[in-house]
């Protein structure tokens, strides 16, 4: 299943990383502008793969709060770690997320993307969208919230699957099992194997 999350999170979470946050505009017009932006970085032939990887790179940092993912990723482990630990989980969490979906939505350029609508309540909102491909329309709701005029996404759920709580089932049962540092030593694991993949032709 967590295989899967990451398969269908390809075709439409990166593809609604970029610019947020417009002052003024609604959580639904941020994603759609969102689409065409990173659609742009996908569909522009003649820029440099690196450069490209980059680039969305710094979308996803600049707008998704890996912080408050974390928070809610680690739940009562967030609080039991130590501030080095914290600081440590959000860098390799925010890293392992830019190269799981980098390396992967570069295989995405033609997807259609509806908006069925969001729903607002006070400064957080969930954005809904449904991914079009040719074998299927895949649900992928944006949970943001709004800060300093800005919309930022904590949360993604794909066909009624959070990606937060996905994570989190999954890095309790590590940290049982071997600790904070036998998920941290996972964590910079799963990054080196996935930058050691070759990237599209």
């Amino acid at each position: 299943m967590f295989k899967k999350l990451f398969l269908t999170l390809t075709a439409g979470m990166l593809l609604a990383m970029t610019s947020l946050a417009t002052a003024g505009a609604s959580p639904t017009e941020s994603i759609r502008g969102s689409v065409d932006s990173i659609l742009a970085l996908l569909q522009d032939e003649e820029m440099d793969k690196v450069i490209r990887r980059e680039k969305i790179g710094e979308v996803i940092s600049e707008r998704f709060d890996f912080r408050a993912m974390s928070q809610r990723t680690l739940a009562t482990n967030w609080k039991s770690a130590s501030k080095e630990q914290q600081q440590e989980f959000v860098q390799l969490f925010s890293k392992l997320i830019e190269n799981t979906y980098i390396g992967r939505v570069e295989a995405y350029t033609d997807e259609k993307v509806d908006y069925p609508g969001e729903k607002v309540k006070g400064k957080k909102a969930v954005v809904e969208t449904m991914i079009l491909t040719a074998s299927a329309d895949i649900p992928v709701n944006y949970k943001v919230y709004q800060k300093d005029d800005k919309w930022w996404v904590y949360d993604v759920i794909i066909e009624g699957i959070s990606l937060i709580s996905n994570y989190r089932s999954s890095y309790q049962e590590i940290v049982k099992k071997e600790g904070f540092d036998g998920l941290i030593a996972k964590m910079k694991a799963k990054i080196k194997e996935l930058e050691s993949q070759p990237q599209p032709a």
